[in-house]
């Protein structure tokens, strides 16, 4: 099987670094893709599940963006609506009535909601949470779990991150997951001081194995946060409408405050959200939070066909299929091959590590040869599945995944 080179590639990043701070930047730099020599940096085009690099190798996708593809690269009907949208006003002195159309949707989608508010990433969203909770409270501190991603604003990091103060983070409370004992004894210990607590719906924090919430853990912190006036805060950004079009907090069986949502909410358009449930509304009305381009109708047009046809296709439903068909597949494949290959988190998001190396250097080297054979693999991030990955698509995954392995066994 043939293997790519990126040429292309590497020459446009040592452009890029003399001009741009750190050649890329983000969640998409270069430095976590190890072997860095086995991954392509620019895109030329992508359609359905795969995309093309700018040395013109073909891969099938599964990081989706990170996230934001759901129902394919270029999906015909959600370009569709967006572009009919963009016709009318996109960016305008007002929004458009689409607006209206779409946290409505949103209401009658997700249970717990009774509105909608929007901007543009998941980290205006996660912000918002908390200021919308302290305006509601009247209280300072909100506990967050430790290896939790919540986006890059000051209070969402830790101090010891480059241009990050202990200031910013003064009132910001780590917890543990799973750890309801230790999250009970804190709030008690700080009584009437929490404004809220914000999770991700279950724990998948990069570079470790993901995890579920242990039975009863949701139960319980909702039940401490009605009796101790704390709101209850989900971040389903990355996870939201993958394994649940009511909220990934219906799939486990509890009723937060707020929801953010994100990424699979556009199909790759600019948007995101905020819901929440009556009691919030007037906390969150008073609470001042915009951004230039947070009322630009296409995106939200992209978003309400988004959410229409998910529903229609039943995407959680197909992700997880195709999900549990890939993770099948590969683990057998692992064994065959004399390797265990551990994998965690959800179908539609899972999170994969060989064990046989106490380091993730082997794991490292396969995702890599997977890669430069056209199956897009990250060794330090769960993946993402999307309703557009076919059953032609996991089948040459799964040959090249085997073609990795050999390689991983020749080396």
């Amino acid at each position: 099987m043939k293997t790519y080179t990126y040429k292309k590639s590497q020459e446009l990043f040592e452009k890029a670094a003399d001009i741009i701070p750190a050649g890329i930047y983000g969640h998409f730099s270069p430095a976590p893709l190890v072997p860095v020599t086995d991954y392509p940096f620019y895109i030329e085009k992508a359609e359905k599940a795969h995309f093309w690099d700018i040395d013109g190798n073909e891969f099938i996708d599964y990081m989706c963006a990170y996230g934001p593809m759901v129902l394919g690269y270029n999906n015909p009907v959600i370009d569709k609506a967006a572009e009919e949208q963009r016709k009318k006003v996109n960016c305008g002195t007002g929004p458009g009535a689409v607006m209206v159309e779409l946290a409505q949707e949103l209401v009658d989608t997700v249970p717990i909601a009774d509105w909608a508010f929007f901007g543009k990433n998941g980290a205006d969203m996660t912000l918002y949470s908390i200021m919308v909770a302290r305006a509601k409270t009247g209280r300072d501190k909100i506990i967050r779990l430790k290896g939790g991603y919540h986006g890059t604003a000051p209070w969402s990091q830790s101090p010891d991150h480059h241009g990050i103060t202990f200031s910013d983070v003064k009132d910001i409370v780590l917890g543990e997951w799973n750890n309801y004992d230790a999250l009970e004894k804190y709030v008690t210990q700080h009584k009437g001081e929490i404004a809220g607590i914000i999770s991700t719906p279950y724990h998948h924090p990069t570079f470790e194995d993901n995890e579920m919430p242990a039975e009863g853990f949701w139960q319980k912190v909702e039940n401490l946060c009605k009796n101790e006036g704390i709101i209850l805060i989900v971040d389903d950004v990355r996870t939201g409408f993958r394994l649940h079009m009511g909220g990934s907090n219906e799939y486990f069986g509890f009723k937060p405050d707020l929801i953010a949502f994100c990424k699979a909410l556009g199909n790759g358009y600019p948007i995101s959200a905020l819901v929440g449930t009556k009691d919030m509304m007037n906390a969150a009305a008073n609470v001042f939070h915009t951004g230039s381009y947070w009322f630009s109708a296409e995106p939200m047009a992209a978003a309400l066909a988004t959410l229409r046809e998910m529903k229609r296709i039943n995407s959680v439903e197909k992700m997880y299929k195709t999900g549990t068909r890939l993770n099948e597949g590969l683990k057998q494949l692992a064994k065959d091959h004399g390797y265990n290959l551990k994998i965690t988190g959800h179908p539609a998001m899972s999170y994969y590590r060989l064990t046989d190396d106490p380091t993730l250097m082997l794991h490292q080297k396969w995702c890599g040869e997977a890669t430069k054979r056209g199956a897009y693999f990250t060794s330090h991030h769960n993946w993402f599945i999307s309703a557009a990955h076919t059953d032609q698509d996991i089948d040459n995954t799964l040959k090249i995944a085997d073609e990795a392995f050999k390689a991983l066994k020749e080396k």
